[in-house]
């Protein structure tokens, strides 16, 4: 009789809910595995540690989490294990890296979940929890866990494990600030049913103008990566999240590229030099468009509001006001003489 009592409570067991879970998890396994061997393309060996500039998994981790709880954190631990896998044997310190790459973006998904973490990113406070708390305290997880299990294991000597920890961290922090907004407003983005062939000539125009000047800036040696800041203002002015964030991308791989080949400003830089000024440049790139597209979608949404209130504003003053119908306050359906 007790045991009938305690699973009382207990949902059925429902096969379709769990293989649909199942396939989440899988899902998520084979994004962060393909975002992985695509983001290992482009790495730079640190201390003896191989690291990325931009790491996507950790992106991709923290917005599945964040849309789809933390059911799928599974699928993070087996995505990160299948990418340490396909870069040779394993070892134990493989395993702690597991860990920390899993941890990284549960730690983060609860940081944002505590503070009230809105998907739309449509208030200040989202951008700022989400640079903080997601991108830079979150990552300390992966960054510390996964130098510590290197330096323990030999691979990492003592007197270079700061240098291996910063390059880590910040390539983890990257992933969050570059691919997170771009999904979060991939998600929440529907195209305007009224927008003719014309208007996405100025959003195309944009993108390339992006492109163009960020390659001139990685082409030449006389520093002119700060080019690339009034088109990312522009793109976060007129178009907020959706256009800020391919652009960010656009600046991010094409900086990584020019910095892994020692072309442009990075030509005549030591590794930690390099790492230095890209990091410098990738991080103030989306610091600029996550930051100014939730300012301006936060002030747009509070002239919405105003707006509002000054027509319902407008319509008590219409109806208290003697007019030439000689409607009064209250009208006749809301109980008046």
């Amino acid at each position: 009789m007790a045991a009938v009592v305690r699973n009382a409570g207990r949902l059925p067991w429902d096969p379709r809910r769990s293989a649909a879970a199942a396939l989440w998890i899988l899902a998520v396994a084979a994004a962060y595995f393909v975002s992985g061997r695509l983001g290992l393309r482009q790495q730079i060996v640190v201390a003896g540690a191989k690291v990325t500039p931009l790491w996507p998994p950790t992106g991709i981790a923290l917005t599945c989490l964040l849309l789809l709880g933390l059911r799928i954190w599974p699928g993070i631990a087996l995505g990160a294990f299948l990418v340490i896998a396909s870069l040779g044997p394993l070892h134990p310190a493989s395993f702690g890296i597991v860990a920390g790459n899993t941890l990284a973006p549960i730690a983060s998904y609860l940081m944002l979940r505590a503070v009230g973490f809105r998907l739309e990113l449509d208030r200040l406070r989202d951008g700022l929890a989400l640079v903080f708390l997601g991108a830079l305290a979150g990552m300390l997880v992966s960054s510390t866990v996964g130098s510590g299990v290197l330096w323990l294991s030999g691979s990492v000597p003592g007197h270079e494990f700061l240098a291996s920890w910063s390059a880590w961290w910040t390539g983890d922090a990257m992933g969050v600030l570059v691919i997170t907004p771009l999904l979060l407003a991939l998600r929440a983005f529907r195209l305007p049913e009224d927008r003719g062939p014309f208007d996405w000539v100025e959003p195309l125009a944009l993108l390339a103008g992006t492109v163009a000047v960020t390659l001139v800036a990685t082409i030449s040696s006389l520093g002119l990566l700060f080019l690339v800041f009034p088109l990312l203002i522009w793109a976060a002015l007129r178009f907020q999240l959706i256009g800020a964030t391919p652009c960010v991308l656009v600046v991010s791989v094409l900086t990584i590229g020019a910095a892994v080949d020692h072309r442009g400003p990075f030509a005549h830089h030591g590794v930690l030099a390099t790492m230095t000024i890209l990091q410098a440049l990738n991080g103030s790139a989306a610091l600029t468009g996550l930051l100014l597209s939730a300012i301006i979608t936060e002030q747009r949404a509070m002239y919405r509001r105003i707006e509002q209130a000054c027509i319902g504003l407008t319509r008590v003053v219409a109806r208290l006001a003697p007019g030439e119908n000689g409607t009064h306050w209250p009208p006749p359906e809301d109980g008046g003489q």
